[in-house]
C-alpha cells in the first residue's frame, strides 16, 4: 500500500523499532546546539564537529566570547565547516539576537521569551537563519514542539507517495504536523532524527537500498523500482 500522512505514527514506530533512540542533537550545551544549527548549513555533520571542537579549544563557545572575538580567530575555527566567512557573520548575528533578547548568559531562556510561533518569527529575522535552521534551534536547542523538515524528509515523503517532490517547506511541515501529537517535542525530535538515519542508510538519492528499508512495504517508489 501507499502510505499517507495519517500513517506517520505507524511509520515512526517502525523506524524506531529498526534503529532505536537517536539521541539527537549531539551537543554539550544549548548554545552549542544553536551553533551547530548554523554550521551544518551546506556541509556534513563530521565537518561541523571539527569546527565545534576548534571553537571549544579556543574558548569560543559562548555568546559573549564570539561577539568579542576577532574575525581571523573565529573564521579559523569555522574553516572545517566551509563558507567560514559567511558562517562567522551568521554566528555573530545569532549572538547579537540572543544578547538583544537578554539570553546571552543563558541561551536556554530564549524559550521563555515568547510562544513557538513568535520565537520562530523572530529567529527568521536573524541574518542567515532560514526555516530549517530556525526550527532546528526551536526543537533541538529549546525543546519546543515543531517539526524540522529537510532534504531527507522531502525525498522520503515523495517516495512514500504522500507529498510531491517539489513540495514547499511550509506545506511539508504542515502535512506532518497535522498527524503528530500536539505539543510533543520528543516525537518530533526522534522522528526527524530517524528520517535522517533512513535517508542515509537506505533512502539515498541514487541507488537506494529498498530491500533493506523498514518502510519498503509502504513505499510507492520501491514498488516501481524493484524487480517484479
Amino acid at each position: 500500500m501507499t502510505t499517507k500522512p495519517g500513517d506517520l505514527q505507524c511509520l515512526y514506530a517502525q523506524l524506531r523499532a529498526q534503529w532505536g533512540t537517536q539521541h539527537w542533537w549531539p551537543a554539550e550545551t544549548v548554545f552549542e546546539v544553536m551553533v551547530g544549527a548554523i554550521l551544518t548549513q551546506n556541509t556534513a555533520w563530521t565537518n561541523v564537529e571539527k569546527a565545534i571542537a576548534q571553537l571549544r579549544s579556543a574558548k569560543l563557545l559562548s555568546v559573549q566570547a564570539i561577539l568579542d572575538s576577532d574575525d581571523t580567530t573565529l573564521e579559523a575555527c569555522l574553516r572545517p565547516s566551509g563558507y567560514y566567512r559567511v558562517k562567522g557573520r551568521r554566528l555573530r548575528a545569532l549572538c547579537q539576537f540572543l544578547l538583544a533578547e537578554g539570553c546571552a548568559e543563558e541561551p536556554r531562556h530564549l524559550r521563555e521569551r515568547a510562544g513557538v510561533a513568535e520565537l520562530r518569527k523572530r529567529l527568521l529575522q536573524v541574518h542567515g537563519v532560514g526555516e530549517e535552521t530556525a526550527d532546528s534551534i526551536l526543537l533541538y536547542a529549546l525543546g519546543l514542539p515543531i517539526m524540522v523538515v529537510d532534504a531527507y524528509t522531502r525525498r522520503i515523503g515523495s517516495r512514500l507517495g504522500w507529498v510531491d517532490e517539489n513540495v514547499s517547506y511550509a506545506s511539508l511541515q504542515a502535512s506532518i504536523e497535522r498527524n503528530l501529537p500536539a505539543e510533543d517535542a520528543s516525537i518530533r525530535n526522534e522522528f526527524h532524527a530517524l528520517l535522517v538515519t533512513l535517508g542515509k542508510e537506505c533512502c539515498r538519492p541514487k541507488r537506494p537500498r529498498c530491500t533493506q528499508c523498514p518502510l519498503v512495504s509502504h513505499c510507492a517508489y520501491a514498488r516501481s523500482a524493484m524487480p517484479r
